[in-house]
């Protein structure tokens, strides 16, 4: 049977090669939800051309635009907070691609973790902002979580046959981003335009911000201890500029596991969207005669503070690494507006983290409350500054 395919942001950069991994495989895959924030015209296309059941365009402004283009089609259309987490419990879906950015995907993933789907989890932001209460719910309900982050899926791959050995520590790779090897003085007077060439990897603004700052890889770093089951302690990063080693799995014995492949999102997509089994597919091939040397380093916790930050707050537990999510979303908006400095990001996270309320035991409730908070203090901070 065809699994039936939810996609959460399916006009981003992880949600468009998403639909081409379905495309190359239509025995494989049918496409049942799509949803956009404000894309009308890709969201469309889309639509026409893969005949989901529901589409769910969340800029309302656009809602009466979707919704007559679809009528030829029978496509059911809607556009509000309350459709976008109620067309993830459709009968017709099989597995929720959660590839909305930020915050926003934690409460579709809730409702789709409660209605039984299983989860290919491309919003890091979700386990980073209420990683205990989406573990425990994801137990609860009997639901599998597939990691579609390049450095999650290459763990998820080198643990396959590997469940009754204890996991020493995990070693997630980064780049570097366009910025390795510059000091604070440099970074002082970085540009949105700089920030936004990333060396090896195509992806969308906020991301690619993340990974300039480390802060992504800060964000995954916690990621890693919701979905392995790890402590801080046992999750290393280690530079690798070339992108080529995704990430690694030391064994108690010592032994080390990388899986590796040249930079291509859609391999990881297709693997956690047809896990276990692996698919055939054309995506370009590895030669080791390419890329004669492979290099790593250690990152430069002092000039790239958000990694730093990121460990502070996993080691804090408790509401600290929503607080920094939340934090972090809003400086990285304002540095894209031009409000604020490259290095003003981590100020505004660090501040944040020191004034708003710790909660040692958080609900969901606290963690929306948490999530407000946060924002609005970093907003106010940086209208401070601007």
């Amino acid at each position: 049977m065809k699994k039936r395919v939810a996609i959460l942001g399916s006009t981003g950069s992880i949600g468009t090669q998403a639909l081409e991994v379905i495309a190359a495989h239509p025995d494989h895959f049918s496409v049942s939800v799509l949803t956009a924030g404000g894309n009308a015209d890709l969201l469309i296309e889309q639509a026409v051309k893969f005949k989901p059941e529901e589409v769910v365009i969340c800029n309302e402004q656009h809602y009466e635009r979707v919704k007559a283009a679809l009528f030829p089609f029978n496509i059911k259309v809607y556009s509000s907070a309350s459709a976008l987490v109620s067309v993830v419990e459709s009968d017709h879906v099989d597995v929720v691609l959660t590839a909305m950015v930020g915050y926003a995907g934690l409460l579709p993933t809730i409702h789709a973790i409660k209605a039984g789907k299983d989860i290919a989890l491309a919003n890091k932001e979700t386990l980073v902002v209420a990683g205990e209460v989406i573990t425990a719910l994801a137990k609860q309900y009997n639901v599998s979580i597939y990691p579609v982050d390049s450095e999650h899926s290459a763990i998820f791959q080198c643990l396959a046959g590997e469940q009754d050995n204890a996991i020493e520590k995990i070693i997630l790779t980064a780049s570097g981003g366009p910025f390795r090897g510059k000091d604070r003085a440099f970074l002082a007077h970085v540009t949105k335009a700089q920030a936004l060439k990333h060396p090896n990897w195509s992806m969308g603004a906020k991301i690619t911000i993340d990974s300039a700052t480390l802060m992504n890889k800060g964000l995954e770093v916690i990621e890693a201890k919701w979905l392995f089951d790890l402590n801080a302690s046992q999750i290393d990063v280690i530079v690798h500029p070339q992108s080529i080693v995704h990430s690694l799995v030391q064994f108690e014995d010592g032994s080390i596991k990388a899986q590796m492949g040249l930079p291509d999102m859609k391999l990881p997509i297709q693997y956690a969207l047809n896990y276990p089994l692996r698919l055939k597919s054309d995506f370009p091939r590895f030669n080791f005669i390419d890329y004669p040397t492979l290099t790593f380093e250690k990152p430069d916790l002092e000039t790239f503070r958000n990694l730093a930050i990121a460990y502070e707050a996993l080691e804090k537990g408790g509401n600290a690494a929503c607080i920094v999510n939340a934090a972090n979303e809003i400086a990285v908006d304002a540095f894209l507006h031009d409000k604020i400095g490259f290095l003003d990001i981590s100020d505004v996270i660090v501040e944040s983290l020191a004034k708003i309320a710790f909660v040692g035991n958080p609900s969901i409730d606290d963690y929306v409350q948490t999530n407000e908070a946060t924002r609005r203090f970093a907003s106010e901070m940086i209208q401070v500054k601007v």
